[in-house]
């Protein structure tokens, strides 16, 4: 991967995406052009379109990559060697913690999830959804082994807690009362009890 020769050497397309973050951020999608992309990151549209292609490509790896992150992690949680509430509270905090810290990500997705073209939207949507399968999995594992209630469907089950996650962006202030840790605590706590036979 190419280098910068300034500065402190972060990679090319790691200052492209962390510009393109932070504009897509304050001014949204649409009302962000490449030429200020380009400018923000201190490259050329050429090595844009080397690394990405285009600016769709580069609003589709901003959220990619958070979600690729929170995949790894899940998968972690879900091969432990522990007790299947473990695994389930573990990766339900994981998730909001992973997303409150890379909240612009999540945020610019879900406001801009529109702009993608339909492939590439059909893909992410395709990724999201093998996430929650493998997290539902988790549920239904508790839920087949009698230390979950059967009570509420899985797929409910899961979308309540994902719910409370992509609406993090609205509310959670890195100022705010609670760190990342503490509202992932609460909304894991809320999870488990809902789900207690």
């Amino acid at each position: 991967m190419a280098r910068t020769t300034d500065g402190d050497g972060t990679p090319v397309p790691q200052r492209l995406l962390a510009a393109a973050t932070r504009l897509f951020a304050e001014r949204g999608y649409d009302r962000t052009s490449v030429q200020e992309i380009v400018e923000a990151a201190g490259v050329t549209k050429g090595a844009l379109y080397h690394y990405f292609g285009s600016k769709e490509d580069l609003l589709h790896e901003v959220y990619a990559r958070v979600l690729r992150l929170q995949q790894e992690r899940l998968d972690h949680f879900a091969r432990l060697d522990a007790p299947v509430d473990r695994r389930l509270r573990e990766a339900a905090a994981d998730v909001v913690v992973t997303t409150i810290e890379n909240l612009d990500d999540a945020s610019i997705f879900f406001q801009s999830i529109h702009h993608l073209s339909p492939e590439k939207n059909k893909q992410v949507r395709a990724e999201r959804r093998r996430y929650h399968e493998q997290f539902k999995g988790l549920i239904e594992e508790g839920q087949e082994a009698g230390v979950f209630s059967r009570a509420t469907p899985a797929s409910l089950v899961v979308d309540y807690h994902f719910g409370s996650i992509h609406h993090l962006s609205t509310w959670y202030r890195p100022n705010g009362p609670l760190s990342p840790r503490e509202v992932a605590d609460h909304l894991a706590d809320l999870l488990l009890r809902a789900l207690r036979p």
